[in-house]
């Protein structure tokens, strides 16, 4: 049993029933680095994974919010 997660143009397969948390964990990701999606729906990191599925992980980006004061005069 088994689902395959797709990161980019990586493609991992694993075990069944596992929830989206212990899965990155697993694969060596840290979860808070990602969001994960089935059929363009957000996850929860408590998600338990069914057999089957394809989930798509999207790496979070964050950054800075530039110069505060840009556009103040």
């Amino acid at each position: 049993m088994s689902v395959k997660l797709v990161l980019r143009n990586q493609e991992f397969e694993v075990r069944a029933g596992m929830t989206v948390r212990d899965t990155l964990k697993k694969l060596d990701l840290q979860p808070e680095a990602y969001l994960a999606t089935r059929d363009g729906d957000l996850l929860t990191d408590d998600e338990i994974l069914h057999e089957g599925e394809t989930i798509k992980l999207v790496p979070v980006i964050s950054g800075g919010a530039g110069n505060e004061k840009a556009g103040r005069s």
